[in-house]
């Protein structure tokens, strides 16, 4: 029998349109879990529902690498609007949407409190807590200052913002604060416990690191039934223990690492002062890194003084109002290579690379202070992906409630990761990042043929997607 040839296939038009479903079906699921339309009904009676705007703005920031101002477009397509029962709305709808849950974000969050601790029994109510920047794109938004830049771009206005989680195994975020651009961790501290302290339970433990660690603030915790655990910034008195550290029989608390501590016991609190091998050897590195940037330095200003280059802006006082007659000295003239680089070497190392100390009003053993504090950077993991994979950076908006509003966002989305998480522990290790992809790959084609009904085909499964937004029947 002769073989025939195969027709191409012919590719004919239709109206069939499709479109990446997973992140509003997961949404629109914990919508409903969270109680969205109780809480954001009291902002907003007439006109578009706020709710459904807030979905598809949580929907958006968890499909789309893009700023809260593009939103529009993106929600404004037909099949996104019947998804989340909207109708055609206008960019200028969005902004006002935005500055509405803005003004209202510390009701919000309060809201949120209440309903997650009345439907889950959470097995402690520990907390890590955590402070970050974030840059702002504008000049506008009276909360942009100048300040510690944590994203490394000092010549920008930034904003402060806090995170409050359930440490271990919980893992949810229940608190974000938000304060001005130069305001310190030690005293934004009081406005970010002040917020969660009522629904935590006595004798919880509050987690912070040493930016934040002030006698004020030990107080407060204690004052509110609590207790503390934080580090603290090593002293002219802690010089002494470092010299006499091995005299007094450290305990070995991680071979691996190389950690070795000692517990210090007074009345109202217990230190514990510990030793690594591997902590002092990135110290070094550092310190060596920070001399060899301060040599390099001096050398370009050098070159500056000797009429070889002019100086560099970096330098100067960028400031119409300001005259000023700078001068530079060096002691490179004097000095070789390897005797400047020994000379800012024996600066920058201290002698206390290594060595750090706990702080806690609770009595733990030295393996128990550390573990927990270790157990602090799921906190830090939360402002990672929130800048970098739910990407609420930078901030391109235009006022004070713009910026609470964006941030709300980016804080609900990530809520509502941690609790998928949370609510299926198969996927307890897996990143925001990972989730999110699974849910953009799950995808839905609306066929639209001659007749009055629309047939929804859903494709491009994986057990992700499935674990997520089949159980409980979200599709059906």
């Amino acid at each position: 029998m002769l073989k025939t040839k195969q027709r191409t296939k012919q590719i004919k038009h239709n109206d069939n349109i499709s479109f990446p479903v997973g992140t509003a079906l997961a949404v629109k699921k914990y919508s409903e879990k969270l109680g969205f339309s109780r809480i954001f009904s009291k902002f907003k009676q007439r006109g578009i529902p706020l709710k459904g705007l807030v979905e598809a703005l949580i929907s958006y920031k968890l499909s789309e690498n893009l700023s809260l101002t593009r939103g529009s477009s993106w929600i404004n397509r037909k099949e996104v609007l019947e998804e989340f029962g909207l109708e055609s709305f206008e960019q200028k709808t969005l902004y006002r949407a935005i500055e509405t849950i803005g003004v209202n974000y510390q009701e919000i969050i309060l809201d949120l409190q209440d309903i997650l601790f009345s439907q889950y029994n959470f097995v402690h109510t520990d907390v890590n807590m955590d402070w970050s920047s974030l840059i702002l794109w504008g000049d506008k938004a009276s909360l942009g200052k100048y300040g510690y830049s944590r994203d490394h771009r000092p010549d920008k206005k930034q904003v402060m913002f806090g995170i409050t989680e359930l440490r271990k195994p919980i893992n949810i975020p229940i608190g974000l604060t938000i304060a001005p651009g130069n305001l310190n961790d030690q005293t934004h501290f009081q406005t970010t416990f002040d917020q969660v302290k009522n629904n935590l339970r006595e004798k919880s433990t509050i987690i912070f690191d040493k930016g934040a660690n002030g006698k004020d603030n030990l107080n407060s915790v204690i004052a509110s039934k609590m207790q503390f655990l934080t580090a603290k910034k090593l002293n002219f008195s802690d010089d002494k223990l470092i010299k006499k550290f091995w005299d007094l029989k450290p305990l070995e608390i991680d071979k691996d690492e190389g950690v070795y501590g000692f517990k210090q016991e007074f009345p109202s609190r217990n230190n514990y002062f510990f030793f690594s091998k591997k902590l002092r050897e990135e110290n070094i590195a550092s310190s060596l890194r920070k001399a060899e940037r301060q040599l390099a330095q001096a050398k370009e200003i050098e070159e500056v003084c000797s009429g070889k280059k002019k100086l560099p802006k970096k330098y100067k006082i960028n400031n119409i109002l300001i005259n000023a007659t700078i001068e530079y000295q060096t002691k490179l003239k004097n000095l070789s290579d390897e005797e400047a680089f020994e000379l800012v070497k024996k600066d920058s190392i201290t002698g206390r690379e290594g060595f750090f100390c706990l702080v806690s009003s609770k009595n733990l053993t030295l393996k128990e202070a550390l573990f927990l504090y270790r157990e602090k950077d799921s906190v830090e993991k939360i402002m990672h992906s929130l800048k970098n994979e739910i990407n609420i950076k930078p901030l391109r908006v235009w006022s004070d409630n713009s910026i609470y509003g964006a941030l709300l966002i980016g804080y609900l989305a990530h809520l509502i990761i941690s609790l998928i998480r949370y609510d299926e522990p198969k996927l307890k290790t897996f990143s925001t990042k990972f989730i999110k992809i699974s849910l953009s790959n799950l995808t839905v084609t609306i066929e639209n043929s001659n007749s009055s009904i629309k047939r929804r085909i859903y494709s491009n499964f994986d057990w992700i997607n499935q674990l997520i937004c089949i159980k409980n029947k979200t599709i059906t």
